[in-house]
């Protein structure tokens, strides 16, 4: 006869070693019959346990390929969903804690979205799917992706994004772009969009703050959101840098602002950031914004190379939701699943995830 779940409470004060320990017990019973996909920006303790490791556009790929019945993704709550989703009916997608979720995630909410497409209608003067693509970050939930499904848009990531604006501008004219608006920007900079053509769209003001006219006239609204831990980085930074290291190298991650992708030698996502480093000639040295476990780990990755890799923010900063995902609750949720318990599962319901596995398709379709 199948227990019951065993309580999270045995397992929070349980010490590291002792923590690892069954961590490598339960996946030993587990065997394929579980498969831990792991983010880039996941802590050292977690990272060493990946089957799979990658960026969102990676990790989306593989949750749709894997033969193992649970999926434990240590990554945030969207990532998990977008397992879901793209997974078979019979597998489990888990996330070993559901407090791991996305401050820029939060700032585009399916109320706000809908809000500004009937604001844009009332602008407009018809729907506005006939002006612009809607295309969210693969950074958010799974009802926006719905919402990009239903309405003609589709699903983005850092790796794929000029392709994605591409597609998209192909369909319309304009593009509305959630929740991060400095990837947006610096994306369509990049395909030569002006300045003058984006305009920011504050969802907690009528019309998003701007007026009918420069709604008419925008190629990209871009929603006002961002990453917590790439707005810590600042010109300030590369500049004081360059002025110790001339002959050095700056590589950021488009998350970050502007004004920090222009000034910096590289710009893309962490599967580019890490294969720029890894693929430069020994004893060069790298200014690296993104976020700190990952610098952290191509640091040393490096070394032996001669390379010298630095974080870019003189403060701090690491995605503290991916950071919940401890040895505690991987070990709790393993252990769980080897005596046939399923605990923290994420589900995403079925009206919902066919709308945003339109989106998903059609990106990975695309890209």
């Amino acid at each position: 006869m199948q227990s019951a779940p065993i309580s999270f409470d045995r397992f929070d004060s349980l010490r590291e070693e002792e923590a690892q320990q069954r961590i490598d017990a339960a996946r030993a019973r587990l065997g394929k019959k579980a498969v831990l996909l792991v983010h880039h920006y996941q802590r050292a303790d977690i990272f060493r346990h990946a089957d799979l490791t990658g960026d969102s556009l990676r990790l989306s790929r593989l949750a749709s390929q894997s033969e193992a019945d649970f999926i434990v993704f240590c990554g945030v709550h969207f990532m998990a969903e977008v397992a879901d989703i793209l997974s078979r009916p019979e597998q489990v997608s888990i996330l070993p804690d559901l407090a791991a979720g996305c401050s820029m995630a939060d700032m585009a909410t399916l109320a706000k979205v809908e809000r500004c497409w009937r604001e844009l209608a009332e602008v407009l003067g018809e729907a506005p799917d006939s002006r612009f693509t809607p295309v969210t970050y693969i950074n958010s939930a799974a009802d926006l992706k719905a919402f990009c499904g239903e309405h003609g848009g589709i699903v983005c990531t850092s790796s794929n994004a000029r392709t994605i604006l591409d597609w998209s501008f192909a369909q319309r004219p304009g593009v509305l772009f959630f929740p991060d608006q400095h990837l947006g920007r610096w994306t369509a900079h990049q395909m030569g969009v002006s300045l003058d053509e984006m305009a920011v769209w504050d969802p907690d003001q009528r019309y998003g703050g701007l007026t009918p006219e420069k709604i008419r006239s925008a190629k990209m609204l871009l929603w006002k959101g961002h990453c917590a831990v790439h707005q810590m980085f600042q010109p300030a930074h590369i500049q004081r840098w360059r002025e110790k290291h001339p002959e050095g190298f700056v590589i950021s991650h488009p998350e970050s602002p502007f004004e920090v992708c222009r000034q910096s030698d590289h710009v893309g996502s962490t599967e580019l950031i890490i294969k720029t480093v890894k693929d430069a000639p020994a004893g060069s040295r790298w200014l690296v914004g993104t976020e700190l476990n990952l610098v952290s780990r191509l640091a040393e990755e490096v070394r032996a190379e001669g390379k010298i890799v630095e974080f870019m923010s003189p403060t701090v900063c690491m995605c503290s939701t991916m950071q919940r995902i401890d040895p505690q609750h991987l070990a709790w949720t393993l252990e769980n699943l080897a005596d046939g318990n399923v605990v923290n599962r994420i589900t995403v319901p079925e009206h919902e995830a066919a709308l945003a596995r339109l989106s998903l398709e059609r990106m990975l379709s695309v890209s």
